[in-house]
């Protein structure tokens, strides 16, 4: 099973989650895990190719958005004794450097509530304990951000 999350650029707040099999490719899940009044998606090489696919460009917002895909490590050569800077490392460096908001949340998941495997059989039931997994990272991160007034209103 794979867990495709969408997180927030500025909070790395997961705001989406899908869950498939394992065989499914990535840029699959893409067109799920854009919110509406986003304008820019970062993603890693496994959403190459996102913008071409039929259910963004037959969509009027998302084919609007400004897709920012990390290349594969081995598409940038250099020569070995190139003295300069490497814009092109600089460029992919500079996506990572934001795309990793996302992978923050997995590792909360993975290493601080030690779920490294599905328990169930079938998405659905997997999803549901992602779902809870996942928002309660979201208030980890929100709760070491010093935010935690953010969440006094939702309270009855």
């Amino acid at each position: 099973m794979k867990v495709h999350a969408g997180a927030d650029a500025g909070s790395g707040y997961v705001h989406s989650l899908t869950g498939t099999s394992a065989n499914m490719h990535d840029v699959s899940e893409t067109s799920k895990l854009i919110r509406k009044d986003d304008h820019v998606v970062y993603g890693d090489s496994g959403y190459l190719g996102a913008p071409m696919r039929e259910e963004i460009k037959d969509d009027e917002a998302l084919s609007k958005i400004d897709f920012r895909i990390n290349k594969r490590p081995s598409s940038l050569k250099t020569a070995d004794d190139f003295q300069g800077i490497n814009w092109d490392k600089k460029m992919e460096h500079d996506k990572s450097a934001i795309r990793c908001k996302v992978e923050h949340v997995f590792l909360i998941v993975k290493k601080q509530m030690g779920y490294t495997k599905v328990v169930y059989r079938g998405i659905e039931k997997n999803m549901n304990r992602f779902h809870m997994l996942f928002a309660s990272a979201n208030l980890i991160m929100c709760s070491r951000a010093g935010r935690t007034q953010d969440f006094l209103g939702c309270m009855g």
